[in-house]
């Protein structure tokens, strides 16, 4: 039996690459010109090209999403949008589950994988963490976005939560500086079940299956200081562990 469970994953794993690729290659044209357009026009061109490759790549490998936004989140507002991150479905799961154009936080090393680097770059703001000046720039890119009107991505982890025990990892600094400095509020939002389809550390066990995102009331930040920081972070920390602990089951 594990071995014919091995062997479905290994090929429904190579079908999901396939498709992943596949599908990106469609849209990859579209994209890369409407990255010459700039400016708000050109963003909202390659959101659409995005979501498009999103749709297409759960519809195609089988993993219905269901999202449940909260109806306080205003797509015509600009917020800094955080969420759970533990698996690779996590990157379409948020392009179909943000309601607007948004901007995410992004590894530098993503850039090297073929093709997909080549879009990846030029819809993210690149962050190199070993790195304190690309560290500062990125800080300040996501607060140019945020200043003209853009909402903007960070997975407040840092990196995959791969702990199946723990709900939520700690989380870093930066989206909650970045809110405090900016007055923006920050709409948290979870992703429930995506981890069981598609275990980083296990892709073998990969498996069709439904994915959901559920959002919290947004977090506003008027009123404080970077001396409250932790004070912040750990609110939208528990936000956020309770909402996995309510829909994970």
């Amino acid at each position: 039996m594990r071995l014919i469970r091995k062997l479905f994953g290994a090929v429904f794993l190579l079908y999901g690459l396939v498709m992943f690729f596949g599908v990106m290659l469609l849209v990859f044209p579209f994209i890369i010109l409407s990255s010459f357009i700039g400016g708000k026009a050109g963003a909202r061109i390659s959101f659409f090209f995005l979501r498009t490759w999103s749709f297409l790549i759960m519809l195609l490998c089988v993993y219905p999403i269901i999202i449940r936004r909260n109806k306080k989140v205003d797509p015509k507002k600009s917020y800094i949008y955080v969420s759970n991150h533990n698996s690779y479905l996590d990157s379409p799961s948020v392009v179909l589950a943000i309601p607007s154009v948004f901007k995410p936080l992004g590894k530098i090393e993503m850039t090297k994988i073929p093709v997909f680097g080549s879009i990846y770059k030029r819809v993210v703001v690149l962050i190199d963490r070993s790195s304190k000046e690309s560290r500062a720039q990125s800080v300040e890119n996501l607060k140019t976005a945020l200043y003209g009107g853009t909402s903007i991505l960070i997975f407040p982890e840092g990196t995959m939560n791969t702990d199946e025990e723990l709900p939520v990892k700690e989380f870093y600094d930066g989206a909650f500086r970045i809110a405090i400095e900016t007055q923006t509020p920050i709409a948290p939002f979870v992703i429930i079940n995506a981890r069981k389809l598609l275990p980083r550390k296990r892709p073998l066990l990969i498996r069709p299956g439904l994915v959901r995102v559920y959002f919290a009331d947004p977090v506003t930040v008027e009123g404080y200081t970077q001396e409250q920081l932790p004070e912040l972070k750990e609110k939208v920390h528990e936000v956020m562990r309770q909402l996995i602990l309510q829909h994970q089951n």
